[in-house]
């Protein structure tokens, strides 16, 4: 019996065991089971307050649309009364809005390096007497590397368009001891004239550099100077300048020339000749025109439209002194668009400077200077070649230099300046009364 009650003890201990287990097991379950209830909970809430924050959005976006709708519909009623505002002002024969878009009648671009300072002064003339025709002259600066002041300074100025031009090619001189500046000023030069002419779609262009100050009538004048270019296809270029254009040798600022040199400093181009240039643009300006002229001209003024004042640049100063600075700037308001530049066609240039020229008064012998002086009338003297021609302007103080065989601003080899009063000199060369036409003179 006694074992019998053991064995019953021993079966209610492992019983007792047995049920506590499963009580723990049950408890451990029951506690994974509420935390994940919780955690379900939690995360409905978050799901319900993100549900909410959505909708909301969704309701202002849908408030935003409906305004933006209201403005749309704004809009369109405000486009649909400035139509029938236009109809209304065509029907009364009033400008018609294309009517108002006007062909330029070429771009002016300045040409730009490293002188700040100088574009600066060049803009603000340019724009001063560009501001009343700007549709008709757009204005272009077009700098030559990456100097930061030249790019901040163009920048700054809202009338203009600015254009950077970035070569980094070693430069290779064709013979030693050249600047290597000229090289740099071609490619430059040729880059900005396929931009404006071939990019830019400009049948003419105006090219000024970057130390230059502009006449109240340049704009003017080359307005009615295209009309000439357009006619006669034997002028190369337009010009503003006169090499000999210093005070002491100019005095008619309506009186204009036809040249064999090329003037540049503020100079005109068509497309048409750019045409022809651009696929040979030599490698170094400004030779640029010495095979290229094939018997055409160029149209100059006796009184400059542009002042050089740029004493420091690629140059170095080269002649400025006893040629640029003593410039005189035309200040004359002249009417241009009543002028008749026919005199200026061809052949009739040529028998006009002709009849002037066999009018002139001829002088020779040693003191030329002090025989012109006391004439009145206008003089003409005969020089016999490079030499002796540099040997008489150097008497009266004009340029002495050639380029290309020619002496600046000479037309059938005949240089013409006023001296001192309104008479004018002409010196006159070995073979120009052949060239002109003129017997027995």
């Amino acid at each position: 019996m006694a074992n019998v009650a053991c064995d019953y003890r021993v079966l209610l201990l492992v019983a007792a065991v047995a049920f506590f287990y499963i009580q723990m097991r049950l408890f451990s379950t029951q506690s994974k089971y509420a935390d994940r209830l919780a955690a379900a909970v939690q995360a409905e809430d978050l799901c319900t307050s993100q549900t909410r924050l959505l909708i909301d959005q969704i309701s202002m976006q849908q408030e935003r649309l409906l305004a933006l709708e209201e403005q749309r519909k704004r809009r369109e009623e405000e486009c649909r009364q400035l139509r029938d505002l236009v109809e209304e002002l065509e029907t009364k024969g009033l400008q018609r809005l294309t009517d108002k878009v006007q062909v330029p009648v070429a771009a002016v671009v300045i040409m730009a390096c490293s002188r700040a300072d100088y574009l600066d002064r060049t803009i603000k003339s340019v724009l001063k007497y560009q501001s009343p025709v700007a549709m008709k002259y757009p204005v272009f600066v077009s700098q030559d590397g990456s100097h930061p002041d030249v790019k901040s300074k163009a920048l700054s100025y809202d009338q203009l368009t600015y254009m950077q031009h970035l070569d980094y090619e070693p430069v290779q001189t064709e013979t030693p001891g050249e600047l290597t500046a000229y090289y740099k000023i071609a490619r430059h030069y040729k880059w900005a004239l396929d931009e404006l002419f071939y990019k830019r779609n400009f049948s003419r262009v105006i090219i000024l550099e970057d130390d230059m100050e502009i006449a109240p009538d340049f704009f003017d004048y080359f307005e009615a100077a295209a009309a000439l270019l357009d006619k006669d296809k034997s002028i190369m270029a337009v010009s503003s300048w006169n090499d000999n254009g210093q005070k002491q040798f100019v005095h008619d600022p309506y009186a204009l020339y036809r040249s064999d040199f090329f003037p540049g400093l503020g100079w005109m181009l068509a497309r048409s000749i750019w045409d022809e240039l651009s696929p040979k643009w030599p490698k170094a300006y400004p030779c640029w025109l010495k095979e290229n002229h094939k018997g055409r001209q160029f149209i100059r003024p006796e009184v400059c439209r542009t002042y050089n004042f740029g004493e420091h640049g690629s140059s170095l100063g080269q002649f400025f002194k006893q040629y640029l600075e003593p410039i005189k700037m035309n200040d004359v308001q002249v009417d241009w668009k009543s002028m008749d530049l026919s005199y200026l066609m061809e052949d009739t240039f040529m028998k006009f400077f002709a009849n002037i020229l066999e009018k002139a008064k001829s002088i020779e012998g040693t003191d030329v200077v002090l025989k012109a002086y006391n004439i009145d009338g206008d003089v003409r003297i005969q020089y016999n070649d490079h030499f002796d021609f540099e040997r008489i302007a150097r008497q009266f103080g004009i340029f002495e230099e050639w380029k290309d065989g020619i002496p600046r601003t000479a037309y059938k080899g005949v240089v013409v300046f006023r001296f001192q009063t309104s008479r004018r000199v002409f010196l006159v060369g070995p073979d120009s009364f052949d060239q002109l036409g003129i017997e027995g003179a």
